[in-house]
């Protein structure tokens, strides 16, 4: 009967996971689906031109989008591109939407399964799943970056599970994800390897701490002593043995002058022999004597149980490092030659990360939701029992330094730290003997699901509402009206036309078959890519757009036919101000302007 008893509770413990576990999934679904915004960024245009090149055309590592003749391109995520082309083709921009739709909620419910099955605590991964997509809400977007999320997080999961039973699918399971990476997002695939590395570093620390540092260098030349002295000894031995003098000869047997040298250099052998062996014996009593010392203080070690911090000697490690080593060859498996291996650097060496909004150091006063995080892990950290593994240490700490440097890589942190958050959490309910088990049960009675239907569909209902009225394509942020004029404008020659755009609407222009003078693709018009060491487009424009220089003589070192800008821009501004007779306004509405430049 008892036994059936048992059984039975753990049955209705079973059930109520079970039951939490598609409410959950259901729920982060609804607010993931809510976060998704209906007004694509400029990449998704660019994207779909390049898909339909791909399609068309194949690779030829050449840009067909600007007026810049011979502009290299190394096409950083051509599979991205050409699956978002063949959407696009068939279902529009409907279809884009709902695919960037479909991904968010795969990227929430991919960080609420990962945490739960990793730390087996599946209410509080409800809660930070629910809290990582909050954050997340600005980069959830029609980009390749958003599939690449989904990847990072399975990355972390394949990495512990393999280090748990080194079940060769884990190690496939990373191999093919570094493969997708490398063709989906080259500028991230460096990422996918950084992830690796706080758990090789807790390998090595585990394998330092073992070792009593001091005590084992001096192992190490008692053994070398040792050896020169057999080495020692040998050679003695054979030169006796050269003499030919046996250990039974004595003086009395000595025939002639020869013998009798020969009798004391084995004398002075045997000697030296002697000397060197009680030596020997010395140096093996120290070499024991450390060998006991350290043993006794490895085992001492082992009972002390950490306060705060816990490492852990995985084994596994080594044949993890492997896995990577294979993973970074993936990057031979691209139709971008060494793109992989050379873009980073490439993009580090130019200017775009000091210039573009995502790649700028964060700032702490304008991230309060990410700040909020941070403190929420040192608070479980220093004010509870909790304790945490090194690797997860590391790596908290590797992707702060990153996001400090880089705001983008705020998403990281959300993403990868959602892991360590829910485990130190799940740690300090151990040390203070709550039932993180028997939550769920909880969460299922009638009163407290509704409860929780309620407050999650609230928060995205008003998430949600704000996008029903918008547009797949803001004419606020993209010169719809305006393209459409040049496109149909006799006196535009398209072919032959040179226009100065700016930076955050030239992928729409493209988009509509007008060269452009630069477009969201940054890289591609610096002198790291360009191969023009005399030439910055990318640093032209940024002049232009900040009146840096005189824009005036940069449209003549182009050769500018036309200008398009917005409406309150300086350079508009200016223009009309000074009357400028080099401009003739051929077009304009509420947000737009197009100059004919007069030479």
């Amino acid at each position: 009967m008892k036994i059936n008893s048992i059984k039975r509770v753990e049955d209705k413990k079973v059930s109520s996971q079970i039951k939490f576990t598609i409410l959950a999934i259901i729920l982060i679904a609804i607010f993931s689906l809510a976060l998704t915004p209906v007004t694509f960024q400029n990449d998704t245009f660019y994207t779909i031109k390049i898909g339909e090149l791909i399609q068309n055309n194949g690779i030829d590592m050449m840009d067909h989008f600007s007026w810049h003749e011979n502009l290299p391109y190394e096409y950083p995520h051509w599979l991205y591109d050409l699956i978002t082309y063949w959407i696009y083709s068939l279902f529009s921009f409907d279809g884009i939407f709902i695919t960037t739709a479909i991904l968010s909620c795969i990227l929430g419910v991919s960080i609420y399964l990962v945490d739960y099955k990793l730390t087996k605590n599946n209410v509080v991964s409800f809660f930070v799943a629910i809290g990582v997509m909050y954050l997340l809400k600005s980069y959830i977007t029609a980009r390749a970056q958003l599939v690449t999320f989904i990847l990072f997080i399975w990355e972390v999961y394949f990495i512990e599970k393999y280090l748990e039973n080194k079940k060769l699918g884990y190690g496939i399971g990373l191999i093919l994800i570094s493969l997708l990476i490398t063709n989906l997002h080259i500028a991230v695939w460096p990422f996918f390897f950084v992830v690796f590395l706080p758990y090789i570093a807790e390998y090595v620390i585990s394998v330092l701490s073992e070792t009593i540092l001091y005590h084992k260098i001096a192992i190490f030349f008692k053994r070398l002593k040792i050896k020169r002295l057999d080495n020692k000894i040998l050679k003695l031995k054979n030169l006796a043995n050269e003499k030919n003098i046996k250990n039974g000869k004595n003086v009395e047997n000595v025939q002639d002058n020869e013998d009798v040298e020969n009798y004391q250099n084995a004398e002075n052998y045997e000697n030296k022999i002697q000397v060197l062996s009680a030596k020997k014996q010395k140096v093996e009593q120290k070499l024991s004597d450390i060998l006991l010392r350290t043993e006794k203080l490895i085992n001492s070690r082992k009972d002390v149980k950490p306060y705060k911090i816990i490492i852990n000697k995985n084994n596994n490690v080594k044949a993890l490092i492997i896995i990577m080593i294979i993973c970074a060859l993936m990057g031979l498996i691209t139709p971008l030659g060494d793109a992989p291996y050379t873009y980073l650097y490439k993009t580090v060496q130019g200017n775009t990360t000091q210039n573009i909004n995502e790649h700028l150091p964060m700032t702490i006063a304008q991230e309060v939701p990410i700040m909020c995080a941070l403190v929420t892990f040192l608070a479980f950290l220093i004010f509870t029992k909790a304790k945490i593994r090194l690797s997860d240490l590391f790596m908290i700490g590797g992707l702060t330094y990153l996001m400090f440097c880089s705001k983008r890589q705020s998403t990281m942190f959300a993403i990868i730290g959602s892991i360590v958050l829910v485990r130190i959490i799940t740690d300090s309910f151990k040390q203070y003997n709550i039932d993180y088990k028997n939550m769920a049960k909880t969460f299922v009675k009638p009163v407290v699901m509704i409860a929780l239907i309620v407050v999650v569909s609230g928060m995205s209902l008003y998430f949600a509402e704000p996008k029903f009225d918008d547009t797949y394509i803001d004419e606020a942020a993209y010169p719809v009206q305006a393209c459409d004029f040049i496109i149909n404008y006799s006196g535009i020659d398209l072919e032959n036309a040179r226009f100065y755009n700016e930076y955050n609407y030239g992928s729409y222009m493209l988009f509509r078959g007008i060269p452009v003078f630069i477009d969201s693709r940054a890289d591609l018009y610096t002198p790291e890519f360009s191969g023009r060491e005399d030439e910055d487009i990318f640093s032209d424009f940024l002049d232009v757009s900040s009146i840096g220089k005189f824009y005036e003589d940069i449209f003549e070192k182009y050769g500018i036919t036309h200008v398009i800008t917005y409406e309150n821009s300086k350079m508009n501004m200016i223009i009309r101000k000074t009357n400028d007779s080099h401009y003739n306004q051929i077009y304009g509405d509420d947000y737009f302007v197009v100059y004919e430049r007069i030479v």
